[in-house]
């Protein structure tokens, strides 16, 4: 492996640690700070879904034109980098506002919270935007993709569940120390925030770009933006299936805290719960490069939503005891894993199957569908969490014995049959649409070499 490959896996990896800290903390625990430690009246909580659902329908709608304008850019820094540093230095404030108590409630809070909302939607989606539409111009090398996918992935793992694990247990300690669960979550919310401007700097100032390799291009229009996303079937395949993949993920994950608070009886073994799910998952995408080397990208995802469906109905059907429970988290997580950076690499050849079919390359509009999918994904996510605490009786429980048997039934079926019936449906959306595998990709990059497209040694 030349080094700079290793430079670029590295550096461009370690620069989503603290991301996926910080997005973990809005898309996972927003409303669970709200509903227990604001504790919010559910009236609030009924327009907060609303903001939150909307909001990031709105924003998504608008995520394209992000893209435009990353591709559109032309600066010496390259057209990512510039966008990469804004967006995480506002994206970062916000958030650190976002769990902050200003001392309001109904509907003063309600007009502030929404405001704020969508000022971090738009920001964290131009750092998002612009980070993830640099992995194509990294490589046009699949298998060298998947390395840096892979470990990309892996870093946004150790984010995601140092958040996961480490909430309850800190927050609590900081609480302690401060006399307030409010202002606890508040200084943890700092501390990752500072752990995402870190990150990122070893991204902006380590990564190294192959602009060579490219050919010049006429400045993207927003018509020639609509093109490159409708005339893209593959693109469009692949973030329908992306979508309902991350529906019902990020709604099982949303109601992981909830399930152990009420359900199991024990908030303290949630963190246990989620370590030991997170060593399984960064494992997973540790040894996919390895797995991808003797299977195919199909029978991968076909072996890993097989592990998926055994794990959910293992899961539903489970008493409360902790070896059935964590028996069938970690086949859960060990399938989705394996999808989550497959649909980054199905994404990621998408680029240049745009290229061949429409002839022009649009990295950053098209993967300004990733944050599409993942508001999209996140809003339908929260709408289903908080409409289930509300109906469930769990946002007006004083305590876990005050939720009724028929409430917590509500709450295992949202988290753990509807996210199953997203997850299936995207799979087989994938099985029966998607195309590009290994020999059409390098059919693909031969087509566009001859045409004087890419320029690869």
């Amino acid at each position: 492996m030349e080094a700079a490959t290793r430079r670029n896996i590295f550096t461009f990896g370690l620069g989503t640690v603290g991301r996926d800290m910080v997005y973990a903390m809005v898309s996972m625990y927003l409303i669970f700070y709200l509903t227990d430690i604001l504790t919010v009246s559910s009236a609030t909580l009924w327009w907060i879904n609303g903001i939150i659902l909307l909001g990031r329908i709105f924003d998504a709608l608008n995520d394209p034109i992000m893209g435009v304008i990353v591709d559109n850019t032309n600066t010496k820094y390259g057209k990512f980098k510039p966008w990469i540093v804004f967006g995480t230095i506002s994206s970062g404030i916000i958030t650190i506002l976002l769990f902050t108590d200003f001392g309001l409630t109904g509907t003063s809070y309600i007009v502030v919270f929404g405001i704020l909302f969508v000022l971090w939607d738009l920001a964290y989606t131009t750092n998002d935007i612009s980070y993830w539409s640099m992995l194509p111009a990294l490589s046009m090398d699949q298998k060298e993709r998947e390395k840096i996918g892979s470990f990309a992935k892996i870093c946004a793992d150790i984010g995601l569940f140092a958040v996961v694990v480490g909430l309850v247990p800190l927050t609590g300690m900081l609480g302690q120390r401060y006399g307030s669960m409010v202002k606890a979550y508040n200084v943890f919310t700092i501390a990752i925030v500072i752990l995402m401007w870190i990150g990122q700097a070893i991204t902006v100032f380590g990564v190294k770009e192959r602009r060579d390799i490219f050919k010049p291009e006429e400045t993207t229009t927003l018509r020639g933006m609509v093109k490159a996303i409708v005339e893209n079937d593959q693109l469009l395949y692949t973030a329908i299936a992306m979508t309902l993949f991350m529906v019902g993920y990020v709604t099982t994950t949303s109601f992981g805290i909830y399930f152990f608070k009420y359900a199991y009886g024990d908030e303290n073994m949630y963190s246990i719960f989620a370590l030991i799910l997170g060593v399984c998952q960064i494992g997973a995408l540790s040894v996919f490069p390895l797995f991808s080397k003797r299977y195919s990208r199909r029978t991968l995802y076909t072996a890993a939503t097989a592990l998926v469906v055994v794990g959910y109905l293992v899961f539903f059907m489970a008493p409360m005891n902790m070896l059935y429970i964590g028996a069938a988290g970690i086949l859960i997580f060990l399938g989705e894993a394996f999808i989550q950076i497959l649909m980054l690499m199905f994404l990621t050849d998408t680029v240049e199957y745009g290229q061949w079919k429409l002839g022009k390359r649009n990295e950053s509009v098209t993967f300004s569908i990733q944050p599409v999918i993942f508001k999209l994904g996140g809003a339908i996510a929260s709408g289903i969490v908080g409409v289930t605490v509300i109906i469930s009786g769990i946002n007006d429980a004083v305590t876990p014995a005050d939720v009724t048997p028929s409430g917590l039934l509500m709450m295992k079926f949202a988290m753990l049959v509807l996210p199953l019936l997203f997850i299936l449906v995207g799979y087989l959306i994938y099985r029966y649409k998607y195309r590009i595998d290994s020999a059409m990709y390098e059919r693909i990059l031969a087509d566009l070499q001859e045409r004087g497209d890419l320029k690869l040694s």
